[in-house]
């Protein structure tokens, strides 16, 4: 199997009981600092609710260079000592997802996914030439056969491009443009 050049996204959100947030916070604060010197971590990004919400949760997004990384890192001292410290502060058990698709292409190295619009427009910029390239390249190859298998094989190109080659580039291309004014933590 070939590794992924790509970085694993991993979104991990706990809600924290009423009257621990300060406590909550300054100790996200400390583990944060400390998990970026960890191996194999790309970034992080810190999740806090905006000043006069009535939201409780909060969390970290973090990148790592890859699964075995990922799982050293969530497996290592810090990480186990950081959840037995916050432990008492959360309302229940930590919530764990890895991004997956727009989500993990359009996320900075240490941003929150930009809006969707800019992501439509990043998506679109994407879209629009590979599909005119391959129907223009495979397009007239595969024009005879069956309506169903042109279109599994078609689409299969289309999702196999933007995934490894256009998004990577296009994203990495706009960085600057789908993160403006965001502050990097």
């Amino acid at each position: 199997m070939i590794a992924s050049a790509q970085p694993i996204h991993v979104a991990i959100t706990r809600r924290i009981k009423s009257g621990c947030e300060r406590e909550f916070q300054t100790a996200l604060k400390e583990f944060f600092a400390r998990s970026l010197a960890e191996s194999g971590v790309h970034g992080a990004a810190m999740l806090v609710p905006p000043p006069g919400s009535s939201s409780a949760q909060y969390g970290i997004i973090r990148s790592f260079a890859s699964a075995a990384e990922r799982d050293a890192f969530y497996a290592s001292p810090l990480y186990l000592e950081w959840k037995k410290r916050v432990a008492p502060l959360s309302d229940g058990e930590p919530e764990a997802r890895e991004l997956q698709g727009l989500e993990a292409f359009f996320r900075g190295n240490n941003s929150a996914p930009p809006p969707r619009w800019k992501m439509a427009i990043a998506t679109y910029l994407g879209v629009v030439p590979v599909i005119m390239t391959l129907a223009l390249t495979l397009g007239p190859l595969i024009r005879s056969w069956n309506f169903v298998l042109y279109n599994l094989v078609f689409n299969a190109c289309v999702v196999v491009l933007l995934t490894w080659v256009v998004m990577p580039l296009i994203t990495r291309a706009l960085q600057g443009w789908l993160h403006i004014g965001e502050k990097k933590i």
